[in-house]
């Protein structure tokens, strides 16, 4: 399939058999086999009709984004629609993991005439749910400080407006609290943060330290009341997607604003596939909707530093370049990204662990097949989309059997035209992959995940708050003028915070060590909470919230 309204992944995907699918660790993802539909993102002007008519579930967002779900055969029509203006298929979200409230100067804060503790402000936190029967996420009462749980796995009662999940309030919650034994609880309020992900952030930001001596591991806001929502998990892959994201943060925002509150939002998990300019449906849809009522819009910078999965440089005319790639044994898929200037005409070639080639690449739009050994080569050599210049060369590495060929992959550039020269590769996230595969020559810069490269989003990175140094795992922005010239990204992260060893709740009570920029991130969503009780609650300055407070960063 060649569709310019659609982006090259998921072309790629529509091409690709079944087979190939189940095989790579990307093309599948939003894709039902039993239903043969599809999740899928789509920008749009007007109204969606026509999109319904041709048998899509449509969830229409803020500011004419939209998640539909259509059958495979009709996503051709809907393209063609004139009100459709791109179209995007989801990718899995990777939750970022790897003395705090002293170093973020919070303890002055609290403990002078101030007294900021996030009052008359929501905390909300997307993740992989929370721990609502724990104490620090209550009231002194004993009542719930969540007003509300959506909970996008357990099918049933959605919010309204979304077709997906079952939603909690407050009072259903206190309600669960009075059952006379957890069994009758969860039978009321089954929601469970089964990895501790969502806890541990939600402790962070908004934590009350109860159980701890003094409140000791008090988070930052401990008086902020909650909106939660649990991502629902993909139907394959195990890991929420960038659909779940957007309908999520399409709910906080309508919500905060439905209960006329100003809200700080804590999203602490990315992934590496895009140009990283900021460009993409979701990066796009964050930065709109972020002018859309209070909103604070906090994004870990990601923990892609240090994994080797990241290298780029600059061709200069007639002088060739060999990009050497390591791929683990036992390896059962792999994607690799190549991005580089449309004005730029470069050679691309594949080289084999055992030498075998393929290449020049030709230069046209649409999928293209190789074998090499036992390593089958879905490429896509794609053209600029509506909103960025840059040109994705996309490979996905598939097994004939079960593994892809170990060992070293050599991609060779020859320029033929030089503009600008720049060109970055990126693989997928060092969480689903093996430890011996990257870069042989890797740089750390450019490592921010996606969606911290939106422009309207405080991106946080981390740092060990015991050595004052930056995490070495924690995601970079562009290190030069020239790598940056793309977009704004050259600038992020916005700031750190601690991000080694934060001490925080734990599921089923206590307290547990930490460290990643998801973790660090929450630390900016309570700070954010607590200036807009400053300004916003108190009446200092009632426009302290989205860019007032990133101005401030």
């Amino acid at each position: 399939m060649v569709n310019q309204k659609a982006e090259n992944l998921l072309n790629l995907a529509l091409d690709a058999t079944e087979q190939e699918r189940e095989k790579s660790m990307e093309l599948e993802v939003g894709y039902d086999k039993e239903e043969r539909s599809w999740d899928l993102i789509i920008k749009y002007s007007g109204d969606l009709d026509a999109v319904r008519g041709l048998g899509a579930d449509v969830t229409e967002l803020l500011n004419e984004y939209a998640i539909v779900n259509i059958p495979e055969y009709a996503i051709n029509a809907m393209s063609a629609l004139p009100e459709v203006e791109y179209i995007e298929k989801p990718k899995s979200l990777f939750f970022q993991v790897e003395n705090g409230r002293r170093a973020s100067c919070v303890t002055p804060l609290q403990r002078s005439e101030t007294g900021l503790f996030g009052n008359g402000v929501l905390v909300a936190i997307i993740d992989s749910g929370i721990d609502y029967a724990n104490q620090a996420f209550r009231n002194p009462d004993g009542t719930s400080r969540i007003l509300e749980l959506w909970d996008q796995g357990i099918p049933g009662n959605p919010p309204p407006g979304y077709s997906i999940g079952t939603l909690y309030t407050k009072e259903t919650i206190d309600e669960a609290f009075r059952q006379p034994t957890q069994r009758e609880q969860y039978e009321i309020v089954p929601s469970r943060d089964s990895s501790g992900h969502g806890t541990a952030v939600a402790g962070i930001a908004a934590g009350n330290g109860a159980g701890s001596i003094a409140a000791r591991y008090a988070g930052v806001a401990s008086r902020s009341q909650l909106l939660v929502v649990k991502l629902g998990v993909a139907q394959t892959g195990g890991f929420p997607r960038t659909t779940e994201l957007m309908l999520a943060l399409d709910y906080v925002i309508r919500r905060a604003l439905a209960f006329r509150l100003p809200v700080s939002v804590n999203i602490s998990f990315g992934n590496t596939y895009g140009s990283h300019d900021g460009t993409s449906l979701v990066e796009r849809f964050i930065d709109d909707i972020s002018n859309y009522w209070k909103s604070v819009i906090c994004v870990g910078s990601g923990n892609e530093a240090a994994s080797a999965g990241h290298t780029g440089g600059r061709l200069r005319p007639g002088i060739e370049q060999i990009v050497e790639l390591a791929v683990g044994a036992n390896e059962p898929s792999l994607n690799l990204q190549i991005w580089k200037a449309y004005v730029d005409e470069v050679d691309i070639s594949i080289i084999s662990p055992s030498g075998e080639r393929v290449g020049p690449i030709q230069e046209i739009l649409g999928p293209q097949r190789f074998t090499l050994g036992k390593t089958e080569l879905l490429l896509y050599y794609g053209e600029p989309s509506p909103y960025s210049v840059q040109q994705e060369i996309y490979l996905d590495f598939v097994p004939t059997t079960d593994y892809i060929n170990g060992g070293i992959w050599r991609i060779q550039l020859v320029p033929r035209r030089v503009v600008t020269g720049e060109y970055q590769m990126w693989l997928p996230s060092q969480s689903v992959l093996n430890a011996s595969t990257g870069f042989l020559l890797p740089s750390d810069t450019a490592t921010l995940t996606i969606p911290s490269t939106a422009e309207n989003a405080i991106t946080v990175g981390a740092y060990d708050s015991l050595t004052n140094t930056y995490a070495d795992f924690s995601g970079r922005g562009f290190a030069t003028l020239e790598q940056g010239v793309r977009s704004n990204i050259l600038r992020k992260p916005d700031l750190v915070a601690p991000g080694v060893n934060v001490i925080t709740t734990a599921v089923g009570g206590g307290y547990q060590p930490v460290s990643g920029t998801s973790f660090a991130t929450p630390f900016v969503c309570g700070g954010a909470a607590l200036l807009m009780e400053w300004g916003i609650v108190r009446g200092n300055d009632p426009y302290l919230y989205d860019a007032d407070i990133i101005g401030l960063s």
